[in-house]
């Protein structure tokens, strides 16, 4: 994996744009990605970003900026919001600071305008554009149905920050808790309260539909057809950018850490650099197992720290054997239990009798849930619904119980 660098400062006029990097040149390749950003946290090793900016860093460098006004860039005053110009300049700079001529620019949902914007504006500094469910105007008009009407508009603004039910719709699926949280905290330390809202107003006062037939450089189109912001944005881009070629994607994601991000990534480095990478098997069948602890809080009181962390240790201990011994693979540690895989649901429900038999010995009780599904392999974690249902069913489960979904019991009948 590439390093990435420490966040360094670019001078855009009077204000300072944070930026990053990671991976080596040519190509160069910057990610404009939705207006609210956090170079900092977008990088963290538990961002979910991150397995994606991996990938886009395995074929290129890889340039990723906080645009004026949020993240780690200069702020701005709400009344005052800068202009898709000012963003533009805020590119052009980072682009002068890393003595880069040109660069293939990735416009993901509201940061496909400025792409837009500034491929026209400075042709000689774009190789090509990368559109992921971007848009040249966001409202509806009287000669544009396709857009928001305003009524709806309203309603979107209505909170400041994106409610639980709003990111699982622009994600298009259910994402989960953790993923959730870390979104919910990465929206926070991008804007202020005031800022967001401002902004987000004056996005669907956006238009670049005049310039797009002044777009000279390739562009490859991505879209998915059940995303919020509607597959015939796409289509109207593609019909007006002289050299766009359109590929309409199944699912309904709109963050770019969900859905199906190896196939999007696949279309990229295909469109980047002309070679298309080998099929990656990072989505498995996997039984899912989740264990928790039993009135641990009353017992960590009644036993004190000592004794405690003793049980504990031999809680772990055991669960680990029982794991060697099924061929488990333990993902990790979930606070007072356990998160781990296995290539077959029967092993899956031996180990699990056996941890209910093990920890009894130590004085300890678990409830334990068993799922078999698709999961997504990111790192030495995963994730994807089967995990999330595991863990529901385990938080079903009564102290003792195996519970198991019916997947499961089928799978072993």
């Amino acid at each position: 994996m590439n390093q990435t660098t420490a966040v360094e400062y670019a001078r855009s006029g009077s204000a300072f744009v944070a930026y990053r990097t990671q991976g080596a040149a040519p190509p160069n390749i910057v990610l404009v990605n939705d207006w609210f950003s956090h170079v900092g946290a977008l990088w963290q090793a538990d961002s979910p970003f991150r397995p994606v900016l991996d990938r886009l860093s395995e074929f290129g460098r890889l340039i990723t900026f906080d645009k004026r006004g949020v993240g780690l860039s200069d702020p701005v005053p709400a009344d005052s919001l800068p202009t898709l110009e000012a963003w533009n300049d805020d590119v052009l700079a980072v682009l002068d600071a890393l003595d880069i001529e040109r660069a293939t620019l990735i416009g993901k949902g509201s940061g496909a305008p400025m792409s837009l914007l500034f491929a026209a504006t400075h042709p000689e500094r774009v190789e090509s554009l990368v559109l992921i469910n971007g848009w040249a105007r966001l409202s509806s008009a009287e000669d544009f149905p396709i857009g928001v009407p305003p009524a709806d508009q309203e309603r979107m603004l209505l909170s400041t920050y994106l409610t639980p039910n709003a990111i699982a719709a622009i994600a298009g699926e259910t994402p989960t808790p953790e993923a959730a949280a870390w979104f919910q905290t990465y929206l926070r330390n991008a804007s202020s309260p005031t800022t967001m809202r401002a902004m987000r107003r004056w996005l669907f006062q956006v238009d670049v539909r005049s310039i797009l037939s002044a777009v000279k450089v390739p562009a490859l189109i991505l879209a998915r057809r059940h995303a919020w912001i509607g597959i015939d944005h796409a289509r109207m881009l593609a019909r007006n950018l002289p050299q766009a070629r359109l590929l309409e994607l199944a699912g309904a994601a709109d963050i770019l850490f969900a859905g199906d991000t190896d196939g999007l990534l696949c279309e990229i480095q295909e469109f980047i650099t002309g070679t298309r990478p080998e099929p990656r098997s990072d989505r498995v069948l996997a039984t899912i197992l989740f264990t928790d602890l039993v009135d641990s809080t009353r017992l960590a009181s009644d036993l004190g720290d000592r004794r405690w962390h003793e049980r504990l240790d031999a809680h772990d201990r055991q669960i680990r054997a029982a794991l060697s011994r099924s061929r488990g693979k333990e993902i990790k540690t979930t606070g007072d239990g356990f998160l781990a895989t296995f290539d077959g649901p029967a092993r899956a429900i031996e180990c699990a009798r056996e941890i209910r038999r093990s920890v009894l010995s130590v004085g300890l009780e678990v409830r334990i849930g068993v799922h078999a599904g698709e999961i997504e392999i990111r790192g030495d974690d995963i994730s994807g619904i089967a995990a999330h249902i595991a863990s529901r069913i385990q938080g079903l489960a009564a102290p003792g119980e195996i519970l198991v979904s019916r997947t499961v019991r089928d799978l072993v009948a």
